[in-house]
C-alpha cells in the first residue's frame, strides 16, 4: 500500500505562511459596489451617471460626521491661540489633500504652518509622483511626529483606509507624547480609530471604481477638511460675518476684492473705500473699523490693538464688532 503523505500541522498552515505579507483590506471602499459592476459596459454619459449619482451621496456622509468634527474645531482653535500647531499626517491622496487644505489657508486667512501644516508619507516630493512603500513605515510617520510636533500641538492621521501604517505611527507616537489625536477616515470600523481622541468616520461606502478612493473617499475627506479648517479659521477671529477680513491681497484680483469686502460691509462707496485702504496702508482691519465706525486711522488701529483677535470673545472673535461699539459710544 503506498505511504500516505502526513496530514498537514494545523499549527502551522503553509497558506497563510505564504501570505503572511499580504495586507488584509477591511473597508467598505475595497467592496464591490453593484451600481458600477457593468460600469465599462457604459457610454460617457452612463458612466457619469454613476460616478455623479455616488458623489451626490458623500456631503450627507460628512455631515453626519458634524460633532466630531465641531469637538476637533475646538481642540484646533485652543491649540492654535495657546502658539501650538495643528498638523495633518496622511499618505497617498489624504495626504495630498491634507498639503492643498493647508496651504490655501495663508492667502485666504493669513495663516502660517506655525498654526496649520500637512506632513506626506515620502516627503515634498509624494505630491507630484508616488513614493512607493513610503505609507507602509510606520517608524517614519512616529520619527516625523518626535522631530517636527512640540508638546501642546495637535496631531490629525488622515487615512481613508483607516489602517495606513506611516499615520499609525504618527498618531501612536502623538499619543504617548500626550498630544491630542485625531483620526479623518472612509472607513467607519477604521482600526486607527483607537488611537485617536476623536474620530471622524466617513461612511462613504463602495467606490465606484473598487478601491480607489481618490474618489467618493477623497471627496469626503476634502469636505471634511474645508469644514474644519474654515470653521477653525472663523473662531480664530479672521472673518468678519462671512467676509475674509485677513486675506493677503497679493496680486490685482485680491487688491479688487478687499475694496468689494470693504463696500460689502459698511456701504461705502467704491472711491471712499479704496481711499480708506490706502490711507491704512493696505491694513483692510483699520480701514473696515474706521468705515464702520466714522472713525480716522489712527483711532480704528488703536482700537483693534485694545481689542485684539480671541476665540473666547463670544460673537465677536475677530475683535471688529467690539473695536467699533467702543469708538462709536456716546
Amino acid at each position: 500500500m503506498p505511504e500516505q503523505p502526513a496530514a498537514p500541522d494545523a499549527r502551522a498552515p503553509a497558506a497563510e505562511a505564504e501570505d503572511e505579507d499580504v495586507v488584509r483590506l477591511d473597508s467598505p471602499t475595497e467592496e464591490r459596489l453593484a451600481a458600477s459592476e457593468d460600469l465599462d459596459a457604459r457610454d460617457a454619459e452612463g458612466i457619469l451617471g454613476v460616478i455623479l449619482g455616488e458623489d451626490a451621496r458623500v456631503a450627507a456622509a460628512v455631515q453626519a460626521q458634524s460633532r466630531p468634527l465641531a469637538e476637533l474645531v475646538e481642540i484646533g482653535v485652543a491649540a492654535i491661540s495657546a502658539g501650538s500647531t495643528v498638523h495633518y499626517v496622511g499618505a497617498g491622496t489624504s495626504g495630498r489633500l491634507g498639503v492643498l487644505d493647508a496651504v490655501e489657508l495663508g492667502p485666504t486667512f493669513d495663516a502660517d504652518p506655525s498654526m496649520v501644516t500637512a506632513h506626506l508619507a515620502g516627503g515634498p516630493g509624494a505630491v507630484l509622483e508616488a513614493v512607493e512603500g513610503a505609507e507602509d513605515d510606520a517608524e517614519a510617520g512616529a520619527d516625523l511626529v518626535r522631530t517636527e510636533c512640540r508638546p501642546g500641538d495637535v496631531v490629525i492621521g488622515l487615512a481613508a483606509s483607516g489602517r495606513t501604517p506611516f499615520v499609525g505611527g504618527a498618531l501612536r507616537a502623538a499619543r504617548a507624547a500626550g498630544m491630542p489625536t485625531a483620526l479623518i477616515s472612509a472607513n467607519p470600523g477604521a482600526p486607527l480609530a483607537a488611537a485617536a481622541d476623536v474620530a471622524v468616520l466617513l461612511d462613504v461606502g463602495p467606490e465606484v471604481i473598487t478601491g480607489s478612493t481618490r474618489m467618493k473617499a477623497g471627496t469626503a475627506q476634502k469636505l471634511a477638511l474645508n469644514a474644519l479648517s474654515t470653521a477653525m479659521m472663523v473662531r480664530l477671529g479672521a472673518t468678519y460675518g462671512n467676509l475674509m477680513v485677513q486675506v493677503r491681497a497679493t496680486n490685482a484680483k485680491l487688491v479688487g476684492r478687499t475694496v468689494r469686502l470693504l463696500v460689502q460691509a459698511t456701504g461705502a462707496e467704491p472711491a471712499a473705500a479704496e481711499e480708506m485702504l490706502r490711507a491704512a496702508d493696505g491694513e483692510l482691519r483699520t480701514a473696515l473699523v474706521a468705515l464702520l465706525a466714522g472713525a480716522d486711522v489712527p483711532a480704528a488701529r488703536d482700537a483693534l490693538a485694545r481689542f485684539p483677535r480671541d476665540p473666547r470673545r463670544t460673537g465677536d472673535p475677530g475683535g471688529i464688532r467690539t473695536a467699533v461699539a467702543a469708538l462709536t459710544a456716546p
